[in-house]
C-alpha cells in the first residue's frame, strides 16, 4: 500500500471507532435537534442503562463531539449539545440512515 491509500484506511478506521461505538450514532442523531437533557436522550435510547448513557456521553465529550453544558438553577439544569465536530458527522448518519430506509428490513420499526 501507499503512504496515502494508508493514511485514509487510518482515517477511516479511527472514524469508524468513533462512530461504530454502540449507541454513539443514535446520541449524535438526537442531539442533532437541538440541546438535550439526560433524561430526554435516555428516554429517546430505549433500552440504554444510565451508566451506559453516562459513559458515553463522557466518552463523546472527551472527543470533542459533544459540550455539557451545567446550568445552576435549582434543581440542577445540565444539556448535552454537538459541537461543531459533532456536527460535522451528521453527513453520515444521514448516510447510514437513507442507506437503513433504502436496504435493510428493520427500517420501518425505528
Amino acid at each position: 500500500m501507499n503512504a496515502v491509500h494508508e493514511a485514509s484506511t487510518c482515517a477511516v478506521a479511527a472514524t469508524a471507532e468513533i462512530i461504530g461505538a454502540k449507541w454513539t450514532a443514535l446520541l449524535v442523531h438526537d442531539l442533532s435537534e437541538g440541546p438535550r437533557r439526560f433524561s430526554e436522550l435516555e428516554h429517546s435510547c430505549s433500552g440504554i442503562s444510565p451508566r451506559t448513557l453516562a459513559e458515553r456521553l463522557r466518552a463523546l465529550e472527551q472527543e470533542g463531539i459533544v459540550e455539557r453544558h451545567s446550568y445552576p438553577e435549582s434543581p440542577p439544569r445540565v444539556e448535552y449539545e454537538l459541537t461543531g465536530k459533532g456536527e460535522s458527522l451528521l453527513p453520515i448518519i444521514d448516510a447510514m440512515r437513507l442507506f437503513g430506509h433504502s436496504w435493510l428490513p428493520c427500517h420501518h420499526q425505528h
